[in-house]
């Protein structure tokens, strides 16, 4: 009778810790991707002086496995891990009626998404023009259309200092409106820490970007893009990835100088059957920062074709170009060529 006992106390413990759990819906996803593309360098870029050709077919970082939880019409949650592994997004959110209130790890407001490119691998010329400050910690709060967050600093060191000092989270902001096949974004973002130097001067690296993006569709037919303009932007976390110059803030004798930016793309897309569809993509992005000889540029373009062989299974061919110009000493940095395809099979 006692060992009855105690496995009916067992049992209702497990039901007990397990109730909310069968409550919840929990909608599994997940999405697995090879990366297959050679890329050609010139000279400058070359590792012997010469020009030189790689292959890189390999796992991609960005894929991912993740659930969509719905626990009540009023609190939900999502979490993802990539390839790494590594934690893309965990997220909470809870709608109070007048607002929803999100914490946890997700794409930021600073986020605007218009390009498809595969090679880099999916780059999405976010390193060429867009804008992407990152999946990173939050608290928001939506009301309707418009977000505001205060996300965690994007606090890079600067050449020479010995110190970071951050008092105030960063802060970020958007404005989403549709109207029939037009979706327009407005954000913007502004953070600002202290760096102290070895001689223990300090000064403050201030950062801010705001973005216009926009994308409408025809029929078959696409177009979007963005532009954006900021200072200091790479200190915010704006992509300086991939072959992006330099838009970040740097230091000489006197303190931190400024780095002054601007980027944008323009995408064309074009949708021939539910099997077929093509896409066209070219980002330019300038840095200049300040005392320096030259203005650091890079523009890219892209020419793809996404190929549906099944219900979540592809192929995307694709060639493109990136011209790294002069650097802001005013020395050729080169070009990149890369052709190859993206394999996905998403579940």
């Amino acid at each position: 009778m006692k060992k009855l006992f105690v496995l009916l106390g067992a049992v209702v413990l497990v039901v007990a810790f397990t109730a909310p759990a069968f409550a919840a819906e929990w909608s599994f996803y997940g999405s697995a991707r090879i990366t297959t593309f050679w890329t050609d360098v010139s000279e400058e870029l070359g590792p012997t002086g010469e020009d030189d050709l790689d292959l890189d077919h390999s796992l991609q970082g960005n894929s991912r496995i993740g659930a969509s939880v719905k626990v009540s019409d009023n609190l939900t949650g999502h979490f993802e891990y990539g390839s790494g592994p590594n934690l893309r997004l965990l997220w909470g959110e809870y709608d109070f009626g007048a607002f929803k209130l999100g914490v946890g790890q997700h794409y930021i407001p600073l986020c605007l998404f218009y390009s498809n490119q595969a090679y880099g691998p999916d780059n999405g010329l976010l390193d060429v023009g867009g804008v992407y400050v990152g999946r990173d910690p939050m608290v928001r709060a939506k009301f309707g259309s418009f977000e505001v967050a205060l996300v965690k600093p994007n606090t890079p060191g600067v050449p020479g200092a010995v110190d970071t000092d951050v008092t105030i989270p960063m802060i970020q902001a958007k404005y989403t409106l549709k109207v029939a096949g037009l979706s327009v974004a407005l954000a913007g973002g502004y953070q600002t820490y202290d760096v102290v130097n070895a001689l223990d001067q300090d000064d403050d690296v201030s950062a801010y970007m705001v973005a216009l993006g926009a994308q409408y569709n025809m029929g078959p037919f696409s177009i979007g893009g963005n532009y954006w303009m900021g200072q200091n932007a790479g200190n915010m976390g704006n992509p300086t990835w991939g072959y992006a110059p330099n838009i970040s803030a740097s230091a000489d004798a006197d303190g931190v100088l400024d780095n002054d930016a601007y980027g944008f793309h323009v995408i064309l897309g074009f949708t021939m059957s539910d099997m077929v569809s093509f896409e066209a993509g070219y980002g330019y992005v300038v840095g200049d920062l300040d005392d320096a000889a030259e203005k650091d540029e890079t523009s890219a373009y892209y020419l793809q074709a996404k190929i549906n062989l099944a219900k979540g299974v592809s192929i995307t061919p694709e060639f493109g170009y990136y011209d790294l110009k002069d650097n802001a000493a005013g020395a050729d940095q080169g070009n990149v060529t890369y052709y190859g395809l993206k394999w996905q099979i998403s579940f």
